[in-house]
C-alpha cells in the first residue's frame, strides 16, 4: 500500500511568561474603522442568472506575489491558456514597474498580427497616478489595436495619512492630473480603441462619499458613454469585514453612479479573511458586472479571489460560466508550472481529492447516487457529495471512491466492480469489508483497487481450508443430477457421490455423505464481460454445520465457478471454526 514519508513532528510550545490572553485589544472592529452606507438592501433578494465579465489578473497581481516572478515564456504560456479558456479581458502586466512586465506587453504587441491577441480579447495594463509612469505604460501598448489602461491610487484614510501624506482634495488633484494625461495620450492614438479603468485602492476602507465623488468625476472627465464605457474597479484590497458589508458598499456605489449605463462596475476581492469568494458573489448580486481575480486564488498575502471557484459555483447552479473548464487538470498543471506553486489537494473543484470519498457512509451514498444516475441519465445532476459531475471538468470516476481504514463496504464493493468487474452481493460485503479494514488498520495506508482485488482473491478465490477437491464430474439422468469425485477432507481422501435437482445440490449432497453438513443459503453469478468466452464469477452463501460463510470463485465455466464457490465457503467456514 502507498508509502509516504513520516511528517516532521513539532510540539506546541506554551509560553509560561506570557502575561495573559492574546492582545486582542489592539484591534478594532470594522464598525470603528470604516463607514458603512445605510440603505434598503436589494441584493439579498437577487439570484444569479448570468456570469459577470471575468478578468484574470494572474499576469500582474498574481505575478507580483510570486517569490520567483514569471519570465516571458511562462507568461506567454499562461496568457495563451487564458485566451483558450475564453477570457475576453486579461490584465497582462504593470509595464512601468519592471522591464520584464514592459517586455512582455511588447512581446504581445509584436505578435498581434500572428494572432497572439485575438480580435475579441482586450489586454489591460496597470499604472499608478504618476505622469512618467503613465507615459511608460502607454509606450508599452503602442501598436495594440485595443487596450484598457487601469489607473489606481490608494484612497482610504490610513493610506492617505500614513502612505501618501495627502488630503482628500490632494488625492483628487493627483487623480485628475493623471486622468487628464491619460486622455491626452489616448487622443494621440486615434487608430486604437483605448478605454480607461479606475481603482480606488483600499476602497472597502474608504469613505463611501469620497469613492463615489472620485468615480463620478472621472466618468465625466473621461466622457464615458455606452460605446466607450469606463470601468470603476472597487477592490477589497485587504479584507476587514464580513462579505455582507462589502455587498452593501458595492450596492451603494451601484445605485449612485452617474451615467450608470456608461460604467462597468468591477470588483477585486482579496482573501485575507478567507471570504473572498463570498465577497465577490454578494458583490455581483449587489450590482457588480465584472470580477477580477486569479486562477486558483494566487495573489498577495492570502491571495486574490479564485476565479475557478467563482465560475464553477455558478456552473453548479445551472448558470453558464462563459469560461471553458472542461479540462481542469490541464488548467491546473499550467498554472502550477507558471506560478511554481502547487494547488492544494482540497482546493475547490480543482484539487486532487475534491471528488474523493474515503468515508464509508459517503462512499455508499455516492455509489447509490451514481447507480441511480446511470439508470436515469436525463434527470438533473443529483449525486450525494458531488456538487458537479467530475466528468464535466475532465475527471474520471476512478478517484471518486478510495479506500482506507475509514471506508465502508459500499465503497470497497464499488471499486471492485468498477476496476475488476467483481459485483459483490449485498450480504457478502460486510465480511469482505472486515478483511479490508483489518489490512488497512495494520498498514495505516490507503488501499488501491488492485490491492482490494488482491485481498478479495486471497480471502475468497484462493481460500484454503480442511477440504481439497480432486477430480470430479457431473451428469444428468432426467431430472436428477449426480456429482462424483474425490476430496481430501482433513488430510484424508474421500470418495464423493451425491444426487440432487441440480449440480450444486448434488455436490452438497456428496459433501454431506462424506461427513460435512453443508447447505446453500443463496447463490448468484455473473459474467465479467459480454460474450460467450467471458469468465463467470459465482458467489455462494453456505451453512456449514453451525457456521455461515460466503465463498466465491471465477472460471470460464459457470459450473466450475459455482462448485469452487461452494468449496470456498466450506473452507472459509472451516477456518472460522478452528
Amino acid at each position: 500500500m502507498n508509502d509516504r514519508p513520516e511528517p516532521a513532528r513539532t510540539a506546541f510550545r506554551w509560553n509560561p511568561q506570557r502575561p495573559g490572553p492574546m492582545p486582542f485589544h489592539r484591534y478594532l472592529p470594522y464598525q470603528d474603522r470604516v463607514e458603512v452606507p445605510r440603505l434598503e438592501r436589494s441584493w439579498p433578494d437577487r439570484r444569479f442568472t448570468e456570469a459577470p465579465l471575468w478578468v484574470p489578473v494572474d499576469l500582474r497581481d498574481g505575478n507580483q506575489a510570486l517569490a520567483e516572478p514569471m519570465d516571458t515564456p511562462r507568461k506567454r504560456r499562461l496568457f495563451d491558456l487564458l485566451v483558450t479558456m475564453g477570457f475576453k479581458e486579461i490584465e497582462v502586466g504593470y509595464p512601468s514597474a519592471s522591464r520584464a512586465d514592459f517586455d512582455f506587453v511588447r512581446h504581445l504587441v509584436d505578435r498581434v498580427r500572428g494572432g497572439a491577441v485575438p480580435d475579441d480579447v482586450t489586454p489591460v495594463v496597470f499604472t499608478p497616478a504618476k505622469k512618467e509612469l503613465i507615459e511608460r505604460t502607454f509606450a508599452s501598448i503602442e501598436g495594440l489595436p485595443r487596450a484598457v489602461v487601469h489607473l489606481y491610487i490608494p484612497t482610504s484614510p490610513v493610506w492617505r495619512d500614513v502612505v501618501l501624506g495627502r488630503s482628500r482634495a490632494e488625492v483628487w488633484q493627483t487623480v485628475r492630473e493623471a486622468a487628464e494625461h491619460m486622455a491626452r495620450l489616448a487622443d494621440g492614438r486615434p487608430d486604437a480603441h483605448i478605454r480607461f479603468q479606475f481603482a480606488p485602492e483600499t476602497f472597502n476602507l474608504t469613505e463611501p462619499d469620497f469613492v463615489l465623488d472620485l468615480c463620478n468625476r472621472l466618468t465625466a472627465l473621461w466622457d464615458a458613454s455606452p460605446d466607450r464605457p469606463v470601468t470603476h474597479n472597487l477592490p477589497a484590497t485587504v479584507e476587514i469585514a464580513t462579505p455582507n458589508i462589502y455587498a452593501d458598499q458595492i450596492e451603494y456605489v451601484h445605485r449612485n453612479l452617474d451615467r450608470r449605463e456608461a460604467v462597468i462596475l468591477s470588483v477585486h476581492p482579496h482573501n485575507d479573511r478567507g471570504t473572498g469568494v463570498a465577497c465577490a458573489e454578494l458583490a455581483v448580486l449587489a450590482g457588480a458586472q465584472r470580477v477580477e481575480g486569479c486562477l486558483f486564488g494566487n495573489g498577495e498575502r492570502t491571495g486574490n479571489v479564485d476565479l475557478v471557484t467563482l465560475a464553477l459555483n455558478l456552473y453548479a447552479q445551472g448558470v453558464d460560466p462563459m469560461i471553458d473548464f472542461s479540462d481542469l487538470d490541464a488548467v491546473r498543471a499550467t498554472v502550477e508550472h507558471c506560478n511554481r506553486i502547487p494547488v492544494h489537494p482540497r482546493h475547490p473543484y480543482g484539487g486532487d481529492l475534491v471528488h474523493t470519498a474515503f468515508s464509508g457512509t459517503h462512499q455508499d451514498a455516492i455509489s447509490k447516487g451514481l447507480a441511480h444516475r446511470a439508470a436515469h441519465p436525463d434527470e438533473p445532476w443529483q449525486v450525494p457529495y458531488l456538487p458537479i459531475d467530475p466528468a464535466d471538468v475532465g475527471r474520471t470516476y476512478e478517484a471518486v471512491i478510495r479506500v482506507n481504514s475509514q471506508s465502508g463496504k459500499g465503497g470497497m464493493a464499488y471499486l471492485l466492480k468498477e476496476h475488476h468487474g467483481i459485483d459483490l452481493p449485498q450480504g457478502m460485503r460486510p465480511g469482505y469489508a472486515r478483511v479490508v479494514q483489518e489490512a488497512t488498520d495494520d498498514s495505516g495506508r490507503e488501499a488501491s483497487p488492485d490491492e482490494l482485488y488482491a485481498l478479495f482473491r486471497t480471502a475468497y478465490l484462493d481460500a484454503e481450508g480442511p477440504v481439497a477437491l480432486g477430480d470430479w464430474t457431473t451428469r444428468q439422468d432426467g431430472a436428477v443430477h449426480r456429482f462424483t469425485g474425490t476430496a481430501g477432507i482433513d488430510g484424508t481422501v474421500r470418495e464423493l457421490d451425491g444426487k440432487g435437482n441440480g449440480p450444486l445440490a448434488a455436490f452438497t449432497d456428496a459433501l454431506r455423505a462424506a461427513g460435512l453438513d453443508v447447505s446453500i443459503e443463496s447463490f448468484t453469478q455473473h459474467g465479467l464481460t459480454a460474450g460467450p468466452d467471458s469468465e463467470a464469477v459465482a458467489y455462494v452463501h453456505c451453512r456449514v454445520g453451525a457456521a455461515h460463510a460466503w465463498g466465491a470463485a471465477r472460471s470460464t465455466s459457470v459450473l466450475t465457478a459455482s462448485v469452487r464457490a461452494v468449496l470456498s465457503a466450506v473452507n472459509r467456514a472451516g477456518r472460522a471454526t478452528r
